[in-house]
């Protein structure tokens, strides 16, 4: 590497286990192989730290302490930078973000501050992106979803924008989250925090008592929330449990209504998949102590539905005025990977639409869903599977991405699509604002088709490394929480579980213990006693090769935990006897 200012030339900067060997200190990268390399002599260390080091040739340089190998919160806050290679922002994107807090553009706006508005979000949001207003019309409703006006403080060529763009959006772990944009932004000023004045841009949408659009108009706001509610909140009103807040009881009452109204228009035409995020607790030391696998509610539901609708407001807007913008795109499947999908659920026994002739891929996509919605009642009749069942309908589909062409989004049954309602976390969000304000007169130059092209693959290539490090990060903490629990109560519990998934040397299975219902581990194939197991045409199976006894995705299996390697989110199990 060339050196910078005549220095030494600098080093792979990787977390580091650091451990005593004699008279010298060692460093061995932690979530990689590599060889571990002695670092300077006078370096202070103690057992078990984990450290930020640089590797040069022949030597190592410790740049910070990152903590402690057996701390949850450490080890995954020590991953999340290995792959993001910093955290936070610079002093001089800290400082440009300042200025834009404290002068927006100056653009004319509606003032909605009158208006009652809700925002819905987890109890553990900082960023609020949208809220939520409601009256009633006719034998329908008009919302108005106010959506964070961040393009009116992240300017375009600004260097606030070239840091969101290179960062794409915001990275959650369980510990902690890495925003696109400084807090002075994220959760301070474009937040549309409760009592607060803020900057939206509005979608002003009629429904009609059947759920069809009358009308939707959008311009920039200015808005006050009345009300801050979380997910579990809005799920005790619903149940009657609790009080709506009085200021907007009655909007929470007509924005119900038209969520249920939107599900059911949408009920033929959307993939119906079963699938929950985990959420972690942690103590002041950064020890995992719970953990639980959060469901869709209604709560949750009545949020997706608005947001749903807002977005192919506007992706139909942009689309039919052919302006360049960002589309969250989903192409329907490959006829070939929809007929093996359906040749696997029927090896697993489970309700399939029967194979037509000729599949096209528009036929093959109204299969996977009709697939998934049968597979789900089938789950909720066996009582077990749902989640195994759903990873083998969203196998057979492509994933969903960014491009600058609308192809509609088979899993919403959606024939324009896009990302607009979280612009504080997405930078895609941010450039669909400028496209759909160019369009409706909001004092916006739009983004060029190059720009827009370009963001949309970058955007994608970091969504896809976001996921992967907040799944290995979940690994991490649930395999900190089960060490726990084996150590609260017995290294020889029994855990009921299910298998998840099947390869051809063994089966994985999730499992809930006492502390937490998110672990996961592997079962070689030999270890499961009486016979040799190998995997069947399908993929769905282990079949024993004397007695043709299966273990297939979704079966309940109990099992034990043979070893924990905590550091690497690795769980090794071998099946229960007892």
């Amino acid at each position: 590497m060339a050196s910078r200012g005549g220095g030494a030339p600098r080093g792979v900067r990787k977390v580091a286990l650091l451990e005593r060997k004699g008279r010298f200190t060692s460093a061995r990268p932690l979530f990689e192989r590599g060889q571990g390399l002695a670092l300077d002599r006078k370096t202070r260390t103690r057992e078990g730290q984990i450290a930020w080091v640089e590797f040069g040739s022949g030597r190592a340089r410790l740049i910070r302490d990152l903590g402690r190998i057996d701390n949850a919160r450490d080890v995954s806050e020590a991953l999340a930078l290995e792959r993001l290679g910093r955290r936070g922002f610079s002093r001089f994107i800290e400082e440009a973000a300042e200025v834009a807090a404290a002068s927006p553009a100056d653009l004319p706006r509606q003032d909605l501050t009158g208006l009652p508005t809700f925002t819905v979000d987890p109890a553990t949001a900082r960023d609020f992106d949208d809220a939520v207003s409601a009256s009633r019309e006719g034998d329908g409703v008009r919302l108005w979803i106010h959506i964070a006006d961040v393009s009116a403080f992240v300017r375009p060529g600004s260097p606030l924008e070239e840091e969101a763009f290179r960062r794409a959006n915001s990275t959650y772990v369980p510990t902690s989250v890495e925003p696109m944009l400084p807090h002075v932004l994220s959760s301070g000023v474009c937040s549309l925090s409760p009592g607060d004045e803020r900057l939206a841009v509005t979608s002003e949408i009629v429904l009609s008592g059947s759920g069809e659009v009358s009308s939707a108009a959008f311009y920039r706001s200015r808005i006050r929330s009345d009300a801050r509610l979380d997910y579990d909140q809005l799920d005790r009103i619903f149940a009657g449990r609790e009080k709506a807040p009085e200021p907007v009881a009655t909007q929470l009452d007509l924005a119900r209504q038209a969520a249920s109204v939107l599900a059911d228009r949408r009920a033929g035409t959307a993939l119906e998949v079963n699938s929950a995020e985990p959420s972690f607790e942690f103590d002041g030391e950064g020890n995992v102590t719970r953990a639980v696998a959060e469901r869709q509610t209604e709560a949750h539901r009545l949020i997706e539905q608005l947001m749903v609708l807002t977005n192919e407001q506007v992706a139909e807007l942009t689309s039919g005025r052919k302006v360049p913008s960002v589309y969250r795109v989903h192409e329907m499947p490959d006829p070939d990977r929809v007929e093996r999908m359906l040749g696997q659920l029927a090896s697993l026994g489970l309700p399939a639409p029967p194979l037509p002739a000729g599949m096209g891929p528009t036929t093959a996509g109204e299969l996977a869903v009709e697939a998934s919605r049968s597979v789900a009642r089938e789950a909720r009749q066996r009582g077990h599977g749902a989640d195994a069942y759903s990873s083998l309908i969203l196998r057979s589909l492509k994933p969903a991405r960014y491009l600058e062409r609308n192809l509609g989004h088979a899993g919403l049954g959606s024939e324009a699509y896009c990302h607009f309602t979280s612009p504080i976390r997405r930078f895609p969000d941010l450039l669909v604002h400028r496209a759909l304000l160019s369009a409706t007169g909001g004092g916006e130059e739009g983004p060029g088709t190059a720009e827009v092209a370009e963001a949309a693959l970058h955007a994608s290539e970091r969504e896809r490394e976001a996921m992967i490090l907040e799944r290995d990060c979940d690994d991490i903490c649930g395999a900190f929480l089960l060490e726990r629990e084996l150590f609260e109560e017995g290294y020889d519990k029994r855990f009921e579980g299910e298998v998840s998934g099947v390869i051809r040397s063994g089966c994985f299975v999730r499992f809930g213990g006492r502390l937490g219902d998110v672990y996961e581990g592997f079962v070689p194939a030999r270890r499961i006693r009486g016979e040799r197991f190998e995997l069947n045409e399908e993929e769905t199976s282990l079949v024993g090769s004397k007695t043709g006894r299966k273990v297939s995705l979704g079966d309940a299996l109990a099992v034990q935990v043979e070893k924990v390697d905590s550091p690497q989110g690795r769980v090794d199990l071998f099946p229960s006897e007892g």
